[in-house]
């Protein structure tokens, strides 16, 4: 894995790629403001040890801002983890953090209308993130988030088939919200819609390609490891 980015700098291109309303210091802490967009722009993170009343300082901020508290633990957080698990936080969504060097992703050449650039997204493609739990809420995330970015869309057979949203913080492009409908899933869709990504990513002069997904999908980690892609780093949230 000798030059590719580490956990800490891809986290930051997801801060960046994936853009909460607000993001401000409190203490020790990170907060984020999400507005409905997920659990990735809502959540409070730290790198350095906490005390009980930062903890309850953070709660408190978190509800100040109408969002249910909510913790990501990243490499470094355990006594952190064993504190909120003590007060009685569950936890959700292990996730996995992927990348590679765009290069070898980008040899795959799609068909043109199998993996489509769009400034916008189009309704289509709203209606198809709507369709796979990808809400309103969270395409005004993408709407926000600043730099290089583009929107993906997928047509396969004469039918909406994919869409994904790509951006980038450096030299790092970030995939997010990759869906292919189900009926077209065994069509090599997703593969074609990394291609074009790495393929952009490269056009926009980003070295490394980058994706997270859960530990239960498993369609999705195979999908990656095939590119291939390789695992620099996981985090987990906790939530009551």
């Amino acid at each position: 894995m000798s030059g590719l980015p580490d956990e800490s700098r891809l986290l930051a291109a997801m801060d960046a790629t994936w853009a909460p309303v607000e993001m401000r210091r409190l203490g020790p802490w990170t907060l984020r403001r999400g507005l409905d967009g997920g659990k990735r722009v809502s959540a409070a993170t730290t790198d350095t040890a906490v005390t009980g009343p930062e903890i309850d300082a953070a709660e408190a901020a978190m509800r100040e801002m109408s969002q249910v508290p909510i913790f990501m633990l990243r490499s470094g957080n355990g006594e952190l983890d064993a504190a909120l698990a003590a007060r009685g936080y569950r936890v959700v969504d292990p996730v996995l953090i992927y990348v590679a060097e765009t290069a070898g992703i980008a040899a795959i050449r799609p068909e043109p209308l199998m993996a489509i650039p769009c400034e916008e997204p189009l309704a289509l493609m709203q209606e198809l993130w709507a369709e796979n739990g990808i809400s309103a809420a969270r395409i005004a995330v993408m709407r926000r988030t600043k730099g290089p970015k583009t929107h993906l869309f997928s047509r396969f057979r004469d039918k909406p088939a994919g869409a994904a949203f790509v951006a980038i913080d450096g030299d790092i492009a970030m995939l997010h919200a990759l869906v292919v409908i189900p009926e077209m899933r065994r069509a090599g869709l997703a593969h074609k819609l990394m291609g074009r990504a790495a393929i952009w990513a490269e056009e926009n002069n980003a070295s490394h390609l980058s994706v997270v997904t859960t530990g239960e999908n498993l369609p999705a980690q195979k999908l990656f490891a095939s590119l291939p892609m390789q695992v620099v780093g996981k985090y987990h949230y906790r939530m009551k």
